[in-house]
């Protein structure tokens, strides 16, 4: 039978529960994690979002209660009265924060029943994913999950507070907004009241926090949704949430520091570390030389090394055309791996082969000796060469990629990361912040046929290369920044431009024409005329930060209700078909045949 709440109010947390509330009568409610029955006294795990506290069902304290306590299962919903008692001598968990006391019981109400769960909630239980998150609310109650959000909650309660100190304004920005270039990777929203027009949820509140700025709003953050319809990884959803900032009257110096205050407040709130400023920093060009990619993980070794100028004469021919054709030849010293077997040096060859690489040549020095398939077609002086070069010593394993360079860099830099998990070579509690700075403001696209802003075309190019504009596109470096965690891009930003004029060149190099720019961004352009002030920010993906500080792989871990990798929602079916009224309502018509 159900029992009903009455005028019970619940007077603690059964996870807050210490040794200096003895004697303290309490009334608990929650679900019951285990149910115990040791020679006639029932022990129940009660638990709640702060954790677990033992009650005991005694029937030397009361028959009825003990009776009634018969009918418990796990997964209940009880509420409890009792007296708080020391743990009886031997009984003790120091597994628990809990686990010194008790509550004896007195009185007992449930107030609901639980059928047989799905699957057991039991940390180290394994169970599909795909039925976790059909389950989710059940999923939820699981202590790590519970965590999870905890921390996550901390995390944005300790940025908003630092944000607050640092004078900043957290200002909502609309969510049903135009279209963008990107607008491939827009979620479209059909408007009723203008048929056969959209919205587009936002992929980022950029223009909007550009304009607050013009608006003289010089601090603003806000901690928001945003939408992108693409493919999804293990760190990617769908729906995520951005800490989102702008500043007036700055430079990229002003943003770093405020980035780094942030971030050492947060590590220290939420997990007690103290984190060392000012973060190093590399352009992106030594980025890509040293790591092969622009989001480099600086916790261990393995660096790339160029060595074209070395073996651009070479007799091994896979080097010396790669360079004759503008391609490049880089190298990884992988230190003490010189007994690497025949079948692990071609599982390594495979893995560059995902890249595009055509190959991995390799050298083992052993014995003083140069012993590869190549070793012949180096020179004395080439061996030597590369030794200075590449720091070689006995017992050392030399790795060689040459080819493209973007395929080159790729294939080395993602060949550095398989390495150093595969010879555990990374340090899983370190801590390596790294500011990447001064990317290209564009990239030429091949299957377009034009260039395409590698962050987004309201980036500002260098002073000094702004001429550059017309004559190099590819050449214009910008005032783009990303910072970078452990290997992880968990945000980006740039000094924005502030000058229609320049805004206007940026266009043209991308190929938008003054009608189409009109179009799009006349609202931005015709601000910028009105006393725009120089002005940038920086986003960061809140849920990524939040998957790093509770050390989980999955981003799924860390968000409530999460998507899967085919952005469907097991719990609710969603994406789902709608019916014909709905649409007709709204003027559109599918090809697919729909529900009535």
């Amino acid at each position: 039978m159900i029992d009903l709440m009455g005028d019970w109010k619940r007077t603690d947390y059964c996870g807050n529960l210490r040794k200096t509330d003895l004697k303290k009568d309490v009334i608990l409610m929650g679900w019951v994690q285990r149910r115990r029955d040791h020679g006639g006294v029932i022990f129940v795990d009660l638990r709640d979002r702060t954790g677990v506290a033992q009650v005991v069902f005694n029937p030397e304290v009361s028959s009825d209660v003990h009776k009634k306590a018969h009918v418990i299962r796990s997964e209940f919903v009880l509420a409890v009265k009792g007296e708080i008692s020391p743990r009886p001598e031997g009984t003790v968990n120091p597994n628990l924060n809990t686990g010194d006391i008790e509550v004896i019981v007195n009185e007992l109400r449930v107030l609901n029943e639980s059928q047989t769960l799905p699957f057991v909630l039991e940390e180290g239980n394994e169970v599909a994913e795909n039925l976790r998150l059909k389950y989710r609310y059940l999923d939820l109650r699981k202590p790590n999950l519970r965590n999870n959000l905890l921390k996550r909650y901390q995390a944005a309660k300790s940025i908003r507070s630092y944000l607050d100190k640092n004078g900043f304004l957290e200002i909502e920005t609309p969510f049903l907004t135009k279209s963008t270039p990107e607008g491939a990777r827009d979620y479209l929203v059909p408007s009723r009241v203008n048929p056969g027009n959209f919205y587009a949820l936002p992929q980022s509140p950029q223009l909007f926090k550009q304009l607050l700025m013009i608006s003289g709003y010089d601090r603003y953050f806000q901690i928001v949704k945003c939408f992108r319809d693409e493919d999804l990884r293990s760190d990617r959803q769908p729906e995520f949430t951005q800490i989102d900032m702008e500043l007036s009257f700055i430079d990229e110096e002003d943003i770093f520091q405020i980035v780094e205050g942030m971030m050492t407040t947060l590590f220290k709130d939420v997990l007690g570390l103290g984190i060392a400023v000012p973060f190093p920093r590399l352009s992106y060009h030594e980025a890509i030389s040293r790591f092969g990619v622009d989001n480099p993980d600086t916790r261990f070794g393995l660096e790339l090394v160029d060595i074209s100028d070395i073996v651009k004469n070479s007799e091994f021919k896979v080097f010396s055309r790669a360079i004759e054709k503008g391609g490049m030849v880089k190298a990884i010293n992988v230190k003490g791996y010189a007994e690497a077997s025949r079948k692990e040096l071609d599982d390594l060859a495979d893995f560059v082969g995902i890249y595009g690489a055509a190959g991995l040549a390799w050298v083992k020095v052993s014995q003083g000796k140069w012993n590869s398939p190549i070793a012949k077609f180096l020179s004395e002086a080439e061996k030597s060469y590369l030794s200075e070069a590449l720091g070689t010593k006995e017992g050392d394993l030399l790795l060689f990629g040459a080819g493209k360079r973007k395929i080159i860099n790729d294939a080395l830099g993602n060949l550095r990361l398989k390495l150093a998990d595969n010879l555990s070579l990374i340090d899983k509690d370190a801590i390596n912040f790294t500011w990447v700075t001064q990317f290209p403001l564009l990239e030429y696209d091949e299957k377009e046929k034009r260039y395409q802003a590698l962050h987004h075309p309201f980036t500002a190019p260098l002073d000094d290369d702004i001429s550059k504009l017309e004559e190099a596109p590819d050449k214009v470096r910008s005032r783009a920044y990303d910072l970078v965690l452990n290997g992880s891009e968990i945000g980006g930003g740039s000094i924005r431009i502030h000058l229609r004029d320049v805004q206007e060149k940026v266009f043209k190099s991308l190929g938008i024409e003054k009608k189409e720019a009109e179009e799009k961004f006349g609202f931005l352009l015709e601000a910028l005329q009105y006393g725009t002030p120089p002005h940038g920010g920086i986003a960061f993906g809140f849920d990524r930060l939040a998957m790093m500080l509770c050390k989980t792989s999955s981003i799924r871990e860390v968000i409530p209700f999460p998507k899967t990798q085919k952005a469907t929602c097991l719990l609710t079916g969603s994406p789902s078909k709608v019916n014909k009224k709905q649409l007709t309502e709204l003027g559109i018509k599918l090809r697919a045949q729909l529900s009535d």
